[in-house]
Formats: C-alpha cells, sequence, structure tokens
C-alpha cells in the first residue's frame, strides 16, 4: 500500500475525474512514472494557464489519453517538478496532503507542501 507525505495509507485524490498515473483514482507511482505523478492538487485557472504556457495543456480533453481536460476546482495528481516550478513562479495549487504520495518529499521539501495545504 502506497503511503502519503505522513508516512500514513494514501487516500485516493479523485475519482471524478479519474487521476493517477495510473488512473485509479490515486497519486500513486512506479519505474515507469518518469514524470513523478505524485501531487494531489486542486487546479485553479492560474495554475492551468501556468501549466499551458510551458507546454503543459491540461485544459484540453485528449480521449486518446484518457484525460477528460481539467478544470478549476478540479483534484489531479501532478508532477512533482511541475508543481515545484509552479511554486517558485508564485502560482502553485493548493495540495491535499493525505491524498499526496509520499516520494513527493524526495523532490519538494514537505515545508513547501505544508504551506499550500488544504486547511
Amino acid at each position: 500500500m502506497a503511503k502519503n507525505v505522513f508516512g500514513e495509507n494514501l487516500i485516493p485524490c479523485s475519482v471524478e475525474p479519474m487521476t493517477g498515473f495510473y488512473r485509479n483514482g490515486c497519486c500513486e507511482t512506479g519505474p515507469e512514472d518518469s514524470g513523478t505523478h505524485t501531487v494531489c492538487a486542486v487546479m485553479t485557472e492560474e495554475f492551468l494557464s501556468f501549466s499551458r504556457s510551458r507546454g503543459n495543456d491540461l485544459i484540453t480533453p485528449r480521449p486518446e489519453y484518457v484525460f477528460p481536460g481539467l478544470k478549476p476546482g478540479d483534484k489531479w495528481c501532478l508532477c512533482a517538478l511541475r508543481w515545484l516550478e509552479a511554486y517558485r513562479a508564485g502560482c502553485a495549487p493548493m495540495v491535499h496532503l493525505e491524498a499526496t504520495n509520499e516520494k513527493t518529499i524526495t523532490i519538494i521539501p514537505l515545508e513547501l507542501l505544508v504551506e499550500k495545504a488544504l486547511k
């Protein structure tokens, strides 16, 4: 069972839309997940625009990848490096820590995640 940043069992991030590298609702990761899709975040217009400006359009549906397209308010398992890049640019979305995989803290300091944690 995957663990969250607190070392507890990882809880689902979202099933509507269905998220996760494995499209099972959880921010689980494995060797084939080169993007480390481990941060459960709540999408904002600002972050979605930022991501699109960086070449990763999360708004447009891509059925061939079982990707519905995201809108503000959706929870999604983000790539840890993209979230960190957004944090440094001042537009990182809020994070659901209980649904964020412990592997995230090998890339993002826990203090930054706590700073942006959903209350």
